[in-house]
């Protein structure tokens, strides 16, 4: 028994030693850069280019192409180039110590850096499994409305969104980059149809296999999921945060492992989305521990600067995009802090909260280890619904969180001026959270609330709307509104959202609506503003 020990803790020497680990190789420079600034195009898209412009954003080292022939070298050294990253100027290689020196020393490298944070660690006896979903069946479930809006009614309006649908704003002309796992079904199921009809479903590709493969049924779920959150449609059943977006799907997580590649992968398709011009990302993923325990980030590493893939949400913050990451699952385990990338301080990280509008207990704390607070806000991550293949059904997680927050933010940004700095409307969006100017570690700011944002930047203040009054409020036959300045229209909308009925008189006659809830859309001389009525 000693001597078959003996050989094996031998064995296992000489494997350390030549051990090899992930490194990502920082060059100098870009030599040819001078021909990306004479011709943008050449790498970015006009609307990526607009964007730019729009919010004053100018043109960096950053957006020009990586060198070939310095990947080019690393490869004639040896080498197998697994990724690439121009915003940090390198390519992700496997090297040994021996192999990382050697590397250190060429001429156009500026230099390595090892994704190892615990050269002790090693591969994990279990698999880390990332997607487990809280579901919570029967007991717990929310009870189901007769709304049009369905399942997805009470989540809609948690983050008071849905007088922004009623208001015209329902994502349309904006674009979303959902950054996930795979998109299973919805090349096909009844749920995506409306997307697919439309043509909202703009590119797709999966930076896992470098292919355009992101509809096999045999990928993981979980980002079909969270895109039926944005923009599923089931007539009567469901209704997605912004269900007129444009989408573009890139698989960036193999969800069979755990390993630091993902967050280049991730890079590599934020890198993509920006080139396309997107307005939004939404990612429901998170990184903290991997298979291979060497990889391991700690608490301290969340600071939002540390994390390969941190510093890649900046970049893609930076460029104009507005950046949503959900804030993690870990509330209730020994690891209980928010994970990369929601750790940086310019992404929007999302915390998730139930029903009832306390936080899930699940839902990952901050602030991030820089004292930064995180969440930065929150949204239903309790038995959220989602549309999926043909049906509605529903799981918890900031996973979901996330991309109902995302979609109402879309919502939002597609009423502002496109010149409206992103960071402004992240500061908005916290100073109308519930729970401002307080915080909490798992909420953030608290919960969104969409229309209140939107009335701030109409500039409809809380004065304002007390100068109209509608009543009686529940009402059986008439409703009556008042104002100080002359009401211009009157629309009725329904809980879907559809207009109902055009009125120019302040006394409406309701006796021939059905019983239930419905929005009064008023214009006046200073703008627009959108309350609630109920019909007895």
């Amino acid at each position: 028994m000693r001597k078959i020990f003996t050989i094996v803790s031998v064995g296992i020497s000489l494997y350390a030693a030549a051990q090899t680990e992930l490194v990502f190789v920082f060059f100098k420079d870009k030599p040819n850069k001078a021909a990306f600034y004479s011709n943008p195009l050449s790498e970015l898209t006009q609307k990526s280019l607009n964007r730019r412009t729009n919010l004053g954003i100018t043109l960096t080292d950053q957006d020009a192409p990586i060198e070939p022939t310095y990947i080019q070298n690393i490869k004639n050294l040896g080498f197998t180039v697994t990724d690439y990253s121009k915003w940090l100027n390198g390519v992700a290689v496997n090297a040994t110590s021996a192999q990382i020196a050697q590397l250190s020393q060429q001429s156009y490298v500026d230099h390595v850096e090892s994704f190892v944070r615990n050269p002790s660690g090693g591969i994990r006896k279990e698999k880390i499994d990332k997607f487990k979903q809280f579901n919570q069946q029967s007991t717990s479930r929310d009870i189901l409305t007769t709304f049009n809006y369905g399942n997805s009614l009470a989540q809609t309006n948690q983050i008071n969104l849905r007088q922004l649908h009623v208001a015209g704003y329902t994502g349309t002309g904006m674009s979303i980059a959902v950054i996930d796992t795979g998109f299973p079904y919805v090349n096909t199921g009844s749920a995506f149809k409306r997307m697919r009809d439309n043509g909202h479903i703009k590119a797709t590709y999966n930076f896992v296999t470098k292919s355009s493969s992101v509809y096999t049924t045999s990928l993981n779920p979980h980002g079909a999921m969270c895109l039926g959150i944005i923009g599923g449609y089931i007539d009567g059943t469901f209704v997605g945060s912004a269900p007129d977006a444009d989408f573009y799907l890139y698989a960036s997580e193999n969800a069979d492992v755990e390993i630091p590649e993902e967050q280049l992968y991730w890079i590599e398709a934020a890198e993509e989305a920006d080139r396309q011009g997107v307005d939004v990302i939404s990612t429901s993923l998170g990184y903290s521990e991997f298979d291979d325990s060497r990889y391991d980030y700690t608490y301290a590493d969340m600071n939002g600067t540390t994390t390969f893939i941190s510093r890649g949400a900046q970049i893609a913050s930076e460029k104009g995009i507005f950046v949503l990451i959900a804030a993690g699952n870990e509330g209730q385990n020994p690891w209980h802090y928010i994970s990369a990338p929601a750790d940086n301080a310019k992404v929007f990280s999302i915390g998730a909260v139930n029903s009832t509008g306390a936080s899930s207990g699940f839902s990952s704390y901050g602030p991030n280890s820089a004292g930064v607070i995180k969440p930065d806000a929150s949204a239903r991550g309790s038995n959220t619904y989602y549309a999926y293949n043909n049906t509605s059904d529903f799981g918890s997680g900031t996973s979901f969180a996330t991309p109902l927050a995302a979609g109402g933010i879309t919502c939002l940004l597609q009423f502002l001026p496109n010149s409206t700095s992103r960071d402004n409307v992240k500061q908005r969006l916290r100073q109308d959270a519930s729970l401002y100017p307080s915080n909490s570690d798992q909420m953030g700011y608290g919960i969104l609330n969409l229309y209140k944002s939107y009335q701030t930047y109409l500039g409809i203040n809380d004065i304002e709307k007390s100068k109209i009054k509608i009543y009686p409020n529940p009402a059986k036959d008439f409703i009556n509104i008042t104002s100080e300045k002359p009401v211009r229209s009157i629309e009725i909308y329904d809980t879907l959202g559809r207009l109902i009925k055009t009125e120019s008189s302040g006394k409406i006659n309701v006796t021939q609506l059905s019983k239930g809830n419905y929005l009064l859309k008023m214009k006046t001389d200073s703008g627009e503003t959108i309350e609630k009525f109920i019909k007895e």
